[in-house]
């Protein structure tokens, strides 16, 4: 794989999820969109199917990547157990499936693929332990937690590369609890009191670790939150080389910190078509805020199809497959009106 020394995606792309069961036809239709669209303008990735249910959802794909730490479902959630079960197999046989139909479609592919996880942190707010605690209550617990997605990630990247020989695998880390860890928001199992404010070094150090093992191959790290208040600075100075955010959550507070990044080189995923079922605008109407906020920011127009993703809101899943179809196809277009018309 060649290394990517400048982040290049340009275009659109999608979040995660998709809605529906089939793998193939998940695989088929988030290829055919973004390979199909202009070169070098759009992101395929790897989609996820929590509609199959407990080990396809985000946090249990993730758990059955871990090295050394299992997980199975309670009623309350997904909690860590002594040894691997049906959910683990579960997991692991599903994420199994969705590689071989990622292979089935890209036969021949050269470019950016981007594939998702779910980051440290908020697998530390997810996951319970053995008591019912989640693992953000224990700081060994989170260590452990993010020493074993480390080397569950070597592993996984290492596949992904190995089936799609072409790619340039784009990692992306889930962190939609992000910003609850930080502030102290996470409620504890009593639903009474809520976890402490984890220190942001702390918080940074192990994204940093994190993002390393992708870094170590000259790969690219994007963090994904659809929660408000997405911490950039923080993000950028842990590695992060782009941002995935719903872009209806930002505010002018927002502004001096966005400017910055971009400027820093960051690339902005910006979530501005909806999620779930509903009518989409003309694709020009989509970018409007985009725009907008180039403007209030005095950036220069030509920085926009550089630095700007267009991507949905959140993932798919809770949309119909005829939608999800619609929406990811108008992100293409939409990435198309902005970069023909920044101003």
């Amino acid at each position: 794989m060649s290394e990517i020394s400048d982040f290049s995606v340009r275009g659109a792309s999608g979040v995660g999820s998709m809605p529906g069961t089939d793998a193939r036809e998940a695989v088929k239709t988030v290829t055919g969109t973004f390979e199909g669209a202009a070169a070098g303008q759009g992101l395929p990735y790897l989609p996820e199917l929590p509609a199959r249910g407990p080990g396809a959802d985000m946090i249990g794909r993730t758990t059955g990547l871990l090295v050394e730490l299992y997980a199975r479902v309670e009623p309350s959630g997904w909690r860590i157990g002594d040894r691997p079960g049906r959910d683990t197999r579960r997991a692991r046989s599903w994420l199994g499936e969705d590689l071989d139909a990622l292979e089935e479609f890209t036969q021949g592919y050269e470019g950016p693929l981007k594939v998702q996880v779910v980051g440290p942190w908020t697998l530390a707010a997810t996951l319970e332990l053995r008591g019912g605690e989640v693992a953000l209550s224990d700081p060994g617990a989170c260590r452990d937690l993010a020493e074993s997605l480390c080397e569950g990630l070597r592993a996984h990247l290492a596949e992904v590369r190995r089936r799609v020989p072409g790619a340039e695998v784009v990692l992306q880390l889930d962190e939609p609890s992000l910003t609850a860890v930080l502030r102290g928001q996470v409620k504890s199992a009593s639903g009474y009191r809520r976890h402490g404010a984890v220190d942001r070094q702390i918080v940074e150090g192990t994204l940093r670790d994190v993002m390393g093992v992708q870094h170590r191959h000259g790969g690219q790290v994007v963090v994904h939150s659809c929660a408000p208040d997405v911490p950039f600075a923080l993000l950028r100075r842990a590695g992060a080389a782009g941002v995935s955010f719903d872009a209806e959550l930002l505010t002018e507070r927002d502004d001096e910190v966005i400017g910055e990044a971009v400027e820093d080189g960051m690339k902005l995923f910006a979530g501005v078509v909806p999620g779930t079922d509903g009518p989409l605008s003309d694709p020009a109407g989509s970018v409007m805020g985009v725009r907008t906020l180039w403007r209030r920011l005095g950036l220069h127009p030509g920085l926009l199809e550089k630095s700007v993703v267009i991507t949905p809101a959140c993932g798919l899943a809770g949309a119909s497959p005829h939608y999800a179809r619609q929406a990811l196809a108008h992100c293409v277009r939409a990435a198309r009106s902005l970069a023909d018309n920044p101003e």
